[in-house]
């Protein structure tokens, strides 16, 4: 493993936790947070490999798992569900022992106890009571797991964390299932429960992923890109940074008040989301660093405890700014700043946002309004009509907004004229549009082209001002045009011509001055707007005047 630094195999939970090894989920890690969804799930596809004709395993995933000797390992991924199959185990267990405080067979089914405990929960001490277990929880939840599920006692109620609450509630719901289980079918039930623990544990089968270190276990979260190792990716980086807090003696009360703050941008983020700002954030700041990169970067730069709360105050500093540009129409910005960032939502363009962040910081809010409309311009002409990759576009706009960081460009004309070299000149903007074939089978495809007819529109006739978004845009801009529907004799829709977008520009009005274009305009359209065929009628946008022939009038 020291060669390739990590090694993938797929093992049963048997295997993984039978076997001696113990397994402990990082002290910083996310909570127990499985709900009675996520226990139904489970408990429906175990029940489907119990079946005669069922499934004969159950996938339950990746585990990523983190040790540097093969003996204990650290959860970095999948710590909720081993959490949930041990809480499965040990309600099997509660009920072997209700069976021997019973009676029934207690020397059998005391046996089977020990026997599956050790096993798979670890060994209790017989004095103490004390457990010696093989998995250990985080440090929220460990102390409940210990010493009230473990050794299947009373579990109380009262005073503590919803987390520790979901412990106990999805002990109880396992607990009741494997009960309705076992009472189906008369016999032997402590027979019934050793069988379905062993059934459990060759059924269910992970893909297991082990690692030496944090630096291998993010670049596996990267290459998997998956929903939940995208949460553990920001797991990952939580737990390095307060474990540095944590080695420089910081007492419990800021721990708790930097998590809660930890915690509240999370929340406010969404767990999957966190590793983008983050990269977003660091990148307004710093040097280009790409995804991959990212949490390489942070450990080695941000090593103090300083550090780490200058990085905290930073990120709380730039979540507006962040959130308004990922979700404007919920933000306190004017309404050209929303329509702005709305726009760049419908070109799927994320690249300007270090560049924004670091505007937003630096400048006054009309240059800020600026800068953010010149960052809708320059994707329009540089990767939603010329097709240019985005890599230099990348790396152009960190630089600018690093050197915005630093002090070194102090307001709006500098920073478009550091970002010349990627704003495409007329000539190849105009070569690019003329050809250019903008298929409207996706919606975000629909609405760019909504975009450029508005654009366009209000461009040569000013008071046409449309709202792209509108579901009404086709009927505003070709009035009387029908439905994507066709009329019950088949007729009714307007047919798909191979025209581009500059069809009217190049036939009609591409000479002369703004004004004389806009008087052609008018005179060729009869005062009417553009006319666009539905989209769903095609595959294509297109535009041409209305009344044109090379439209197929709708039928009346």
């Amino acid at each position: 493993m020291a060669a390739t630094n990590f090694k993938t195999e797929n093992n049963t939970f048997r295997k993984l936790i039978g076997n001696g090894l113990s397994y402990r989920i990082p002290r910083f890690q996310r909570d127990y947070s499985w709900t009675d969804e996520e226990w139904e799930d489970l408990w429906l596809d175990l029940q489907g490999t119990l079946q005669p004709d069922g499934e004969p395993a159950h996938y339950m995933g990746y585990l990523v798992l983190q040790s540097p000797d093969d003996k204990t390992f650290e959860v970095i991924d999948g710590q909720q569900r081993l959490t949930t199959v041990t809480i499965i185990i040990l309600a099997i267990l509660k009920h072997l022992q209700r069976l021997v405080d019973a009676g029934k067979e207690s020397d059998a089914n005391g046996q089977r106890l020990t026997q599956i405990r050790q096993t798979y929960i670890g060994y209790l001490d017989p004095v103490t009571l004390v457990s010696r277990p093989k998995l250990v929880l985080n440090r929220n939840n460990n102390s409940y797991f210990q010493d009230f599920l473990v050794p299947l006692g009373h579990l109380p109620r009262r005073g503590f964390r919803a987390s520790e609450h979901l412990l106990r509630q999805a002990f109880e719901w396992f607990d009741k299932r494997i009960g309705e289980l076992v009472r189906q079918e008369p016999g032997d039930q402590g027979r019934r429960l050793a069988q379905l623990a062993e059934d459990l544990s060759d059924r269910l089968f992970f893909t297991v992923i082990t690692v030496t270190d944090e630096l291998n276990a993010y670049k596996v979260f990267e290459t998997l890109n998956a929903r939940g190792v995208r949460l553990s990716a920001t797991d990952l980086l939580k737990n390095y940074l307060f474990s540095v807090l944590d080695r420089h003696g910081q007492n419990d009360h800021e721990l708790r008040t930097l998590e809660g703050r930890w915690e509240s941008m999370v929340g406010r983020l969404g767990a999957e989301s966190f590793p983008d700002f983050l990269r977003v954030h660091w990148n307004s700041r710093r040097a280009f660093t790409r995804q991959a990169e990212l949490f390489t970067t942070i450990r080695g730069q941000v090593r103090t405890r300083d550090a780490v709360f200058a990085l905290l105050r930073d990120m709380e500093l730039d979540l507006d700014t962040y959130l308004a540009l990922s979700s404007p129409e919920v933000s306190d910005w004017s309404r050209e700043l929303k329509g702005l960032a709305g726009t760049l939502r419908t070109f799927n363009v994320r690249q300007p946002f270090p560049l924004l962040l670091a505007a937003m910081r630096a400048f006054t809010e009309g240059e800020f309004a600026g800068l953010q409309r010149a960052c809708v311009v320059i994707p329009l002409r540089y990767n939603v009509i010329c097709g240019y990759g985005t890599a230099e576009q990348e790396r152009t706009y960190n630089a600018v907004a690093e050197r915005i960081a630093r002090g070194e460009i102090p307001g709006l004309g500098p920073a478009l004229s550091a970002m010349a070299g990627i704003y495409p000149n007329d000539a190849a903007f105009r070569t690019a549009f003329a050809d250019k074939t903008i298929r409207t089978t996706q919606s975000r495809n629909n609405r760019v082209a909504r975009y450029i007819l508005c654009a366009l529109e209000k461009h040569l006739v000013p008071e046409h001002d449309y709202d792209f978004t509108s579901d009404t845009l086709a009927e505003k801009v070709a009035p009387g045009a029908r439905s994507n529907s066709p009329s019950p004799s088949g007729r009714g829709r307007v047919r798909e011509r191979p025209h581009t977008f500059t069809h009217i520009w190049k036939k009609n009005i591409s000479h002369g001055d703004t004004e004389t274009r806009r008087r052609k305009y008018r005179k060729n359209n009869n005062g009417h707007p553009l006319r666009v065929a539905p989209h769903r009628l095609g595959h294509r946008a297109r535009a041409c005047p209305a009344g044109s022939r090379r439209w197929s009038k709708p039928d009346s």
